[in-house]
């Protein structure tokens, strides 16, 4: 494998993951408890898209063949993401949603901050953007966390809940292949263990003040790395990618 080919694998990985997790907060647009947070939520959402477009972007420009962002984003099949499935799971309940975003945000905060060092320009460049956007998501989604973790009877058990059914794909953020290790040679891309044990620190400290428990010995859940995803991809590629399958050609 080539830096090149490399390079495009990673930007594809990266902006995969954002696109399908700002397509599945999308979902509660419209639908959020009450306004002020039906907003908030939207807002992530469009950031994250954001962030999205414009690593999918500098992917189709470092692949070459002539595709843009919105080739990779529609005119792709579910075995040929690379997003981490954690992003394609079910929003569920509030609170489920509220768990799958502080566990993202966290790692995301600490990837980005170490990605903003890349000798990438490009890539630094959107990680120094993306750790604005990230810090305020992390405040919120932490706090909502708490709150539901030492609220009420309902409210701690349903965050337990999430909590216990999401750890399983939190294994799969910090995989490594050699895609990273060729970028890692190149001081492009960033060193996953060091930002594990930064994640794991912030996580119990956020689940202690919450009042919940964090699992321990837990099977975790592999596979996007090789295109491999769980059944609600396709589900969602179905819906965001109908309109642009149905007339290729349109022009907006």
């Amino acid at each position: 494998m080539t830096t090149q080919e490399a390079l495009f694998q990673y930007a594809l990985r990266l902006g995969d993951t954002n696109l399908i997790l700002g397509q599945r907060l999308s979902e509660w647009t419209g639908h959020g408890p009450f306004l002020e947070e039906d907003l908030a939520l939207t807002n992530i959402a469009l950031d994250i898209t954001g962030t999205a477009k414009s690593l999918l972007e500098y992917a189709a420009q470092v692949e070459g063949k002539g595709r843009t962002e919105d080739d990779l984003a529609y005119l792709r099949n579910d075995r040929q993401y690379l997003n981490a499935q954690i992003t394609e799971q079910p929003n569920g309940d509030y609170a489920k949603t509220i768990v799958r975003q502080a566990m993202i945000d966290c790692f995301d905060l600490y990837f980005y901050t170490e990605l903003a060092k890349s000798k990438d320009e490009t890539l630094s460049g959107i990680a120094q953007k993306s750790i604005k956007e990230v810090t305020y998501h992390l405040r919120h989604t932490t706090s909502w966390l708490i709150r539901f973790g030492d609220g009420t009877e309902d409210s701690h058990n349903r965050a337990q809940t999430a909590v216990n059914e999401l750890w399983a794909y939190t294994g799969e953020m910090f995989e490594m292949n050699e895609v990273d290790a060729i970028l890692i040679k190149e001081g492009i891309a960033v060193d996953l263990p060091a930002v594990k044990l930064k994640w794991e620190k912030h996580m119990s400290d956020v689940l202690e003040k919450a009042t919940l428990v964090k699992p321990e010995n837990v099977f975790m859940h592999t596979g996007s790395r090789k295109g491999i995803h769980t059944e609600h991809l396709a589900f969602i590629l179905a819906e965001m990618q109908a309109l642009p399958r149905m007339y290729p050609d349109a022009k907006w």
